[in-house]
């Protein structure tokens, strides 16, 4: 074995974690010896080694994941890691056992923490992000071994944290930060609790002026942390966090203090790092080649030979009945443009803005700041607020505000967009990462609940709300051409997966140039007198897929696309509702999606065959296309559910 390799169950980990040396630290004494200085500062450089190893590995895999934030953030986890051992130990203060994140994605700390306890052995970090390795992209309590919390989603943690230091009165609870989680809004419904209750929390705030779209002082400038947080009430230390010694001394202090406390530990986004210190691309997964580099730099060559044979996973399947393939996400910010680019420049600033909550790059919204950053605002990391302030732009007729999130935010919004909708507002919302396809980061940024957005009264008609999933990139551009000028509130659904086109029958494109898109029209994608499915967006190739299998076995199985899912289109209606079955296949949630509702609707209009739905109905598995198999919503398991409901008519 080469020297420096660890050997575990047959598996090799080629960074050895057996350097790692736990130092219970005493919070009382705030100088270090020097042995524990020595210890500590060997430890923080060997974990950070070891987090741009495995999360290489991932993004190297084709899994994506995120480095910056879990390598940034080391020191401080070592720390409290240290004065949790001391309290463990019998000594004072207990420190509560569990270092909470309130950015989930900084998970890969997390793994490699459950690593050291001994809850798991080294080689299983090579599989970080992986498919059914109990890795996911956040952190998920009950399903990785010696991860004890659920973060949700970025900046959702402090309000949690704050019962359970309610729960635990008597000990110290600390919880990681960012500046990023800072800018949600329930972070400053958390400071008043906290300061109010005199809850010993301790925050340990990473403030790297980094987020994923760019640097909070330059996008939200204004935005002052220390001056947040102290209007709160909050004690706030402000310190360098890559000066081990006046960290430790300043950790000790907010530990031994009564009382909440946020520590704002400034440094550079991925200090050390070459080619990636103080970029926001080092919020993402470090790339292959910048890894290599460091590694090799840092005497890990063996772990640098690993990484470079790194091949990418498996790609998706192919599904019959499609050619080609688009990102629909990333073709909102295209096809917007190209409305936006008809509009002379004085009506285009006097009609339209677009609010971006730090995700342009993942919603298509990068190119539209680049066109038109006359009509653009970086917002940050207040969906609600951004939301609010795109519905207001559009509360006179002939304006509307354009927003665009990730769908599972949606959830984030409710109650904001009942006051939208309620003041007649023109907003136009593009979510992406609808579903759970391609969904490494799994079950808490899942896009599930999307119809939680058709929460209006019918009232006749009255409400103008409408939902939109579209099957590929050419429906997706008609749909938003017809959709843009319309009236009320309008949501268009994407996934974090491409797609491929949809063909006809005949092997031509369905929606070809000369197909118009119309709110509330379905598509018949394939005539069938044995029962049909209905999908929509990023599930719809699947099922097509699954139809042409049975078609071809002699089973004359019809599919109907579902784009507008709000909306009911009486012609195919009556088709469905003389159909023998009627099986609805969706990546939405099976209690909240299409499916919940469909069955109603067609009994409503006499239908008397067998009716299914199946959707995500379990917990994210990891991985990419794969977490659709999981949920039974490839085209093996649509086949499977047809011939199940077939053999109940």
């Amino acid at each position: 074995m080469s020297a420096g390799r660890q050997a575990v169950s047959g598996f090799e980990f080629p960074i050895d974690l057996t350097k790692f040396r736990a130092v219970a630290l005493d919070p009382a004494v705030e100088a270090l010896s020097a042995a524990d200085r020595a210890a500590l500062a060997a430890n923080v450089q060997l974990c950070r080694d070891a987090i741009v190893f495995f999360t290489a590995v991932a993004g190297a895999k084709g899994v994506g994941g995120h480095t910056g934030g879990a390598y940034d953030t080391v020191p401080e986890a070592l720390i409290a890691y240290g004065f949790m051992l001391h309290g463990q130990a019998g000594g004072r203060p207990d420190v509560l056992p569990i270092l909470f994140d309130e950015a989930g994605h900084r998970v890969a700390t997390q793994y490699l923490m459950a690593v050291l306890r001994g809850d798991m052995e080294p080689a299983r970090l090579l599989r970080y992000r992986e498919h059914e390795a109990a890795l996911p992209g956040h952190p998920e309590r009950g399903l990785t071994p010696g991860v004890h919390f659920s973060s949700g989603r970025l900046g959702h943690m402090w309000p949690y944290v704050n019962g359970i230091a309610m729960a635990n009165p008597h000990r110290a609870v600390v919880c990681l930060g960012s500046d990023g989680s800072q800018m949600e809004g329930n972070n400053a419904e958390a400071a008043r609790l906290a300061v109010a209750q005199q809850l010993n929390i301790k925050l340990l705030i990473d403030d790297n002026d980094v987020t994923i779209a760019g640097h909070p002082s330059e996008y939200l400038p204004g935005f002052d942390l220390v001056r947040t947080l102290e209007g709160h009430g909050l004690t706030v230390d402000v310190g360098d966090g890559e000066d081990l010694d006046h960290l430790y001394a300043r950790m000790c202090r907010a530990v031994t203090m009564a009382g909440p406390v946020a520590l704002l530990n400034r440094r550079p986004m991925c200090p050390g790092i070459a080619g990636l210190e103080g970029r926001t691309g080092g919020h993402d997964v470090i790339d292959k080649v910048t890894a290599l580099s460091y590694l090799r730099l840092r005497g890990h060559d063996d772990a640098a030979d690993y990484l470079d044979a790194v091949e990418k996973g498996a790609p998706r399947p192919p599904s019959r009945g499609t050619s080609g393939s688009g990102s629909n996400r990333t073709l909102f910010g295209t096809y917007l443009i190209g409305i936006l680019d008809r509009l002379p420049e004085s009506e285009r600033i006097a009609s339209v803005r677009v609010f971006d909550s730090d995700l342009e790059g993942s919603c298509g919204l990068t190119a539209v700041r680049k066109a038109h950053p006359e009509i653009f605002v970086s917002g940050g990391i207040m969906e609600r607020g951004n939301f609010s302030a795109a519905a207001g732009f559009g509360y006179e007729p002939g304006r509307q505000g354009i927003m665009a999130t990730f769908s599972a935010f949606l959830e984030m919004f409710i109650s904001e967009l009942t006051m939208a909708r309620l003041n007649r507002s023109n907003v136009l919302v593009h979510l992406s990462h609808s579903g759970c396809d391609d969904m490494a980061d799994n079950t808490c940024h899942f896009g599930l609940n999307s119809l939680f957005a058709d929460n209006g009264l019918p009232d006749g008609g009255a409400d103008l709300t409408r939902l939109y999933f579209p099957a590929d990139r050419h429906q997706f551009k008609a749909c938003l051409e017809r959709i843009y000028g319309d009236h009320g509130c309008r949501f268009l659904f994407s996934t974090r997966s491409t797609v491929p086109d949809i063909l006809d029958a005949k092997g031509d494109a369905l929606f070809d140039d000369g197909y118009r898109f119309e709110s509330g029209r379905d598509d018949l994608v394939r005539e069938g007198t044995a029962g049909y499915v209905v999908s929509f967006g990023e599930t719809l190739h699947r099922a097509l897929d699954a139809v042409c299998a049975l078609q071809d076995s002699g089973v004359p199985v019809g599919l109907v696309n579902k784009c507008t899912l709000n909306a009911y289109d009486e012609s195919m209606m009556s088709r469905l509702a003389g159909a023998p079955f009627v099986l609805v296949a969706e990546g939405l949630n099976v209690k909240t999606g299409l499916g919940s509702r469909f069955g109603t609707e067609l009994l409503k209009r006499g239908f008397r065959g067998a009716y299914d739905h199946i959707g995500t109905h379990r917990e994210g598995a990891g991985g990419l296309w794969q977490q659709m198999a999981s949920q039974g919503l490839d085209s093996t398991g649509i086949e499977r559910s047809v011939r199940a409901l077939l053999a109940r008519c």
